[in-house]
């Protein structure tokens, strides 16, 4: 099986998932999202100029730049590595959360 065909069976399912997740995988989200806190900072307003916000963040956004870090289209040493334990679900929820709150930029 081509990795072309692994990535689009992998969207594709992450987009359907676009327009599910409610209140619920918000909270799943945030739950999830502590991992991120480290770099992101709590509410995903990081505090260092390097590394981004990710409150407010589109949510297709989000979940395709942790698949391209988990992947290996996208590089980057701690993001490549932290992805790498999420499942696919965690991406989902992870993004539900972020894209929920009000952006910081």
């Amino acid at each position: 099986m081509s990795t072309y065909f692994i990535k689009l069976v992998l969207i594709s399912s992450v987009l359907w998932s676009l327009t599910s997740s409610g209140e619920n995988g918000i909270q799943i989200g945030k739950e999830k999202s502590a991992i991120c806190e480290g770099c992101h900072g709590p509410n995903g307003i990081s505090s260092n100029e390097l590394w981004p916000n990710l409150a407010g963040q589109k949510k297709g956004y989000l979940i395709k730049t942790l698949i391209d870090y988990k992947n290996g289209a996208r590089e980057d040493a701690v993001m490549s590595s932290m992805s790498l334990i999420l499942s696919q679900e965690d991406i989902i929820d992870i993004s539900t959360y972020y894209a929920s709150l009000e952006g910081g930029n």
